[in-house]
């Protein structure tokens, strides 16, 4: 999408008659396919107006959950709330809720305009209002010039740019994306993720998306809920979700973790984080006895800066690998009994470390979080 149609799309979307934005509420939500339980007593609120991801890998029940919602798969137990009505037990299409498949789902034989007519004549709604509401979702979107193309015609990314429309144009209280974007290449993902959240913060739609891949839902989502197993094990805004994951699944499932094994021991009226090979870190004096394990990212490991070694873990040790990634190296670093991933930011003026180097490296104590077992 070019300038000249980002500042339409803005225009337009003022133009459009938003609803008051709706919450979804969750009370005990548990779905099961005959015998297996899928999903075990979700609870979770959904902010009015809130871009919210599902988040977690195959298997671990998001793709399930938004479906509930929408009023799919068989009946859960528990209850499901978009604004202040109880919709768990009302069909599919009594919720007027907008949902995006993967696959789009777009009718082969119909031209772009047909397709996102087709819900709005299944309605029954008048042929005026029909032509002006197509004509204004498909400006909307950037796609008034194909009105008259079929879905064959259309890359990928203008294929989405359709099924969003066509979900739109019946004006939904909610709209809910099943890995919308996962059927395009790369560079494409991100520009039509751009565009989708440039669209969703002019509507301010509630909008929850199902995404299995983390730097989409970090780019997207104002919060994410991480899945695993059927349940909910953290939920809260990206940068927090990074930063400060409460248990080990988060902590490893989103992005690249250092994790120390070992055990909080009182020293007095102190308390120790004891680790192998000798390694100790002073702890709050609250943090609970026993079993835990000391978190941090590749990126917080400072190379070569033993001056720091009041102020934080140090490791000495030997590069086994170095890595180019582009905007930075990862070493894997041979330290006693532990192996550590360093990321360090490439400088194009300074050689990267050999492996097979000895060297040392700290970790500042203000960026080690302990998480329990």
């Amino acid at each position: 999408m070019n300038e000249v149609q980002a500042h339409a799309l803005h225009g337009r979307a003022a133009t459009i008659q938003a609803r008051r934005a709706e919450s979804i509420r969750l009370e005990g939500v548990s779905v099961a396919f005959g015998e297996q339980e899928v999903l075990r007593d979700v609870h979770l609120e959904i902010l009015p107006g809130e871009f919210f991801a599902f988040l977690g890998p195959s298997g671990s029940g998001k793709s399930t959950l938004l479906r509930a919602i929408a009023g799919f798969g068989p009946p859960p137990r528990g209850r499901i709330l978009i604004g202040e009505e109880d919709v768990t037990h009302k069909p599919a299409w009594a919720r007027n809720v907008g949902m995006v498949f993967q696959s789009y789902a777009l009718w082969p034989h119909m031209t772009v305009w047909r397709n996102v007519a087709f819900g709005l004549e299944e309605r029954g709604v008048d042929r005026a209002v029909i032509r002006e509401r197509v004509g204004r979702i498909l400006e909307l979107v950037g796609l008034a010039e194909l009105a008259h193309r079929r879905p064959s015609q259309l890359s990928g990314g203008q294929q989405q740019r359709v099924a969003l429309a066509r979900t739109l144009v019946v004006e939904p209280r909610v709209l809910l994306l099943d890995e919308p974007l996962s059927n395009l290449d790369a560079n494409l993902r991100v520009q039509m993720r751009r565009e989708l959240k440039e669209l969703q913060r002019r509507l301010g739609i509630t909008t929850v998306f199902v995404t299995h891949d983390q730097e989409e839902a970090n780019t997207t989502a104002d919060r994410i809920a991480v899945l695993d197993a059927g349940t909910i094990r953290q939920v809260g805004p990206p940068v927090e979700l990074y930063d400060r994951p409460r248990e080990l699944f988060v902590a490893t499932f989103l992005g690249s973790a250092n994790l120390i094994p070992g055990e909080v021991v009182a020293e007095g009226a102190a308390r120790v984080f004891r680790g192998p090979d000798g390694l100790q870190l002073p702890v709050d004096g609250a943090e609970p006895l026993g079993r835990a394990w000391a978190f941090f990212r590749p990126e917080h490991v400072r190379l070569g800066e033993a001056s720091q070694e009041a102020n934080g873990m140090l490791f000495r040790g030997v590069i086994r690998r170095a890595e180019f990634l582009g905007a930075h190296v990862r070493y894997t670093l041979a330290a006693g009994a532990l192996e550590l991933l360093v990321d360090a930011p490439h400088d194009p003026n300074v050689p990267m470390v050999a492996e097979g180097a000895e060297v040392r490296a700290v970790v500042p104590t203000r960026l080690v979080r302990l998480l329990r077992a």
